[in-house]
């Protein structure tokens, strides 16, 4: 690690690898850190979406909505198309959804398709929303009410995999020569540099940086001064795709007395569900990972038993998590909180980068990155992620013809071919490599080699909660781990020799 740098960034979300990648296309010296992993925090606890930006949009924040079907569109069509699919959501009519709310929504997913229009996004990209009949209804989800009168399918954004989303914009960000550097903590933060710790060694050493930004997202408040931060719980369980039979499509459940909440079942190309989500105050200390209390579940469970034919019970539960997002208090209700992000400059210059969604990384970052230039008074290039794709990115023409198993394409995209090569040069068979780790677990010993040798993974924990996310559902933990070790392993008997 250099001991000068232009731009120090200071955690490795979705934001701050963002922010890291932003600054080194522009021709800047980059350094960034991270106290434990790249997406170690709130960026691997989303629900998986690419939003549009229609909730905002009920909300009467346009703005918002606008910035997020914008992004959504870059996401789908440039910088990752190989992880950002469009997926069908069905919302269906029931006797508990009245004519005026079934009115309000086709209204609500019509002004969505106009803001998909005024953002760019191609319908190719994302189909027209409709209303469908109550027998497709029932064709696409078993719901549980037979007065169900018809159905609202609608389109959004969903990733493959949030923290690979993470991996590959970091990765990204050091082809283009930024320093990422995770076990990094950050002890003392000014505006001309930081004490940083070794976390493995405990080693301590200051280095000096032109420019400073804060991405610790939830932690943000406490590495500077002059931040108060509302932090809001967003609780997921996972299900088997068996808990829910039938259902072909993300599935919405409104939430029983509210106007403008759902619940929804999303379904995840691993073969699982996640189903979510909630929005609770949370208050004290910031834990390292956030614990999805037991209110939270029945919650939950009961909200989305009111809407399918064969209720989800505890037994189905194989997995849950939760996240916390780091809004800027504004005393209001977190539900009711702006998603907008907000740029702070401290007393001592430290730019700090707060709030927004996953969706928006690329504009808060450059958002960030903009206001460290005018703090700072370096110069550089313009923004130019709008139109950079990152590594293994790909037309859906060049996608498809990628010689390589389709989920390590939907994965890693144009780089597929690159994992299972990177596994055979390891000594392993193509057999080896490719095997699914067991039948409810469809990831591969290629991948976490891969993890190992091209992504930064040091111990387990890195490839089954980041590098893959086997880790979601305990007994498959337990079942992936032989494995894992086997991977670190194969990686460092190629270092020795």
């Amino acid at each position: 690690m250099p001991a000068l740098t232009d731009v120090l960034v200071i955690g490795l979300g979705v934001t701050g690898a963002g922010v890291a990648l932003d600054a080194a296309s522009r021709g800047l010296d980059v350094v960034a850190v991270d106290a434990f992993d790249v997406a170690w925090g709130t960026s691997r606890w989303s629900s998986k979406l690419v939003h549009g930006g229609l909730r905002y949009l009920a909300k009467g924040q346009v703005a918002v909505a606008h910035e997020s079907a914008v992004e959504r569109g870059i996401l789908m069509e440039v910088t990752a198309p190989h992880l950002v699919h469009p997926l069908p959501m069905l919302m269906p009519l029931t006797a508990e959804i009245s004519a005026s709310q079934a009115w309000l929504a086709r209204r609500g997913v019509g002004a969505g398709d106009l803001l998909r229009r005024l953002a760019g996004t191609a319908r190719e990209t994302l189909p027209r929303p409709r209303r469908i009949s109550a027998t497709e209804t029932r064709t696409l989800a078993p719901v549980a009410r037979h007065d169900v009168r018809g159905g609202i399918l609608s389109w959004d954004g969903q990733l493959e995999d949030d923290a690979r989303l993470v991996l590959d914009i970091a990765r990204t960000a050091t082809s283009y020569g930024a320093h990422v550097h995770t076990r990094v903590r950050a002890i003392s933060v000014t505006g001309t540099g930081a004490v940083l710790r070794d976390e493995l060694t405990g080693e301590e050493r200051r280095i000096e940086a032109r420019a400073v930004i804060n991405a610790t997202g939830v932690w943000a408040d406490q590495l500077v001064e002059g931040i108060s931060l509302k932090p809001s719980r967003g609780t997921h369980l996972v299900v088997r795709r068996e808990a829910l039979p039938g259902v072909r499509c993300a599935l919405m459940a409104p939430v029983p007395g509210a106007s403008n909440r759902f619940v929804f079942a999303l379904p995840q190309p691993d073969g699982t569900f996640y189903v979510g989500l909630t929005d609770e105050p949370v208050s004290g200390a910031v834990p390292d990972v956030p614990e999805p209390p037991e209110e939270d579940v029945d919650f939950l469970l009961s909200v989305m038993a009111g809407a399918l034919e064969q209720p989800l019970t505890r037994a189905d539960v194989v997995g849950a998590y939760a996240g916390l997002r780091p809004l800027l208090d504004s005393n209001g209700s977190t539900a009711d909180l702006s998603r907008r992000h907000a740029v702070l400059v401290s007393e001592q210059g430290v730019v700090t980068v707060v709030g927004g969604k996953l969706t928006t990384y690329r504009r808060m970052a450059e958002d960030a990155v903009d206001k460290a230039l005018s703090v700072s008074g370096l110069r550089a290039r313009p923004c130019r992620t709008r139109q950079l794709p990152l590594l293994g990115a790909g037309s859906h023409a060049e996608l498809a013809a990628v010689d390589a198993p389709a989920r390590l394409v939907r994965r890693f995209g144009t780089e597929a071919p690159l994992v299972v090569a990177n596994a055979l040069a390891h000594g392993l068979t193509r057999n080896e490599a490719l095997a699914p780790v067991s039948p409810t677990i469809p990831a591969t010993l290629a991948e976490l080699v891969f993890g190992v040798t091209h992504e930064g993974a040091a111990d387990v924990a890195d490839l089954l909660d980041r590098r893959t996310r086997i880790g979601l559902v305990p007994a498959d933990r337990v079942v992936a781990e032989p494995l894992a070790r086997r991977a670190l392993a194969i990686a460092k008997a190629s270092t020795i020799s």
